[in-house]
């Protein structure tokens, strides 16, 4: 752990680096077509470079953090597939960067429109790869720990806000919180057996 950071808290720290640059990227040089402006074209390359820069250490992270998170069989089938959409990803931006630097920056007026499309199709992929990573984080628990998972349960069934916000929750069935933590038990028994 270097400041804080394991692999998986690393991972966090960067896999927002590709939605935040690659589609800026598209967008920039779609402004750039529009506007006719060179500093927005020079936009893009840039932002398309360090994209596929950041793509390339969210992935190293999580190839890291892969082997280190404890998981269920079903959240490691997710992985699977959020891992080869990623490398898709860095593909498809990763030769769109090289092209770019083959022509110096620019693309001609025949390669733009073909360039604009491999570039939303690839933000397509990285928002479904993204919605992936987010799924293993809310629905599956990675990056928690198993036997941590149990001792979150009690916490959240004991916490209540002001009488006046309770009100209206304490109306409604409170999920099975015991069951959770049962749950969590087993699973830390089956997550250590088999990772």
């Amino acid at each position: 752990m270097f400041l804080g950071y394991d692999w998986p808290r690393f991972h966090a720290a960067v896999n927002d680096l590709p939605p935040a640059l690659l589609p800026l990227s598209v967008l920039f040089d779609l402004l750039g077509i529009v506007f006719k402006r060179e500093s927005l074209k020079a936009a893009a390359f840039w932002t398309l470079v360090f994209g596929v820069l950041g793509t390339g250490a969210a992935i190293i992270a999580g190839l890291m953090a892969e082997d280190v998170v404890q998981h269920s069989e079903q959240a490691h089938v997710i992985m699977d597939t959020h891992k080869t959409l990623a490398f898709i990803v860095l593909a498809i931006f990763g030769l769109l960067a090289i092209w770019r630097i083959v022509r110096r920056g620019v693309w001609n007026e025949k390669e733009q429109p073909i360039a604009l499309t491999v570039g939303v199709i690839g933000i397509a992929i990285l928002l479904y790869t993204a919605s992936l990573g987010g799924k293993l984080v809310f629905d599956h628990g990675l990056g928690i720990p198993t036997a941590r998972l149990g001792a979150i349960a009690t916490e959240r069934a004991s916490h209540h806000h002001d009488e006046d916000e309770a009100a209206p929750a304490a109306t409604m069935p409170m999920p099975a919180a015991p069951d959770t933590a049962k749950a969590g038990a087993a699973a830390a028994g089956a997550d250590t057996a088999k990772h």
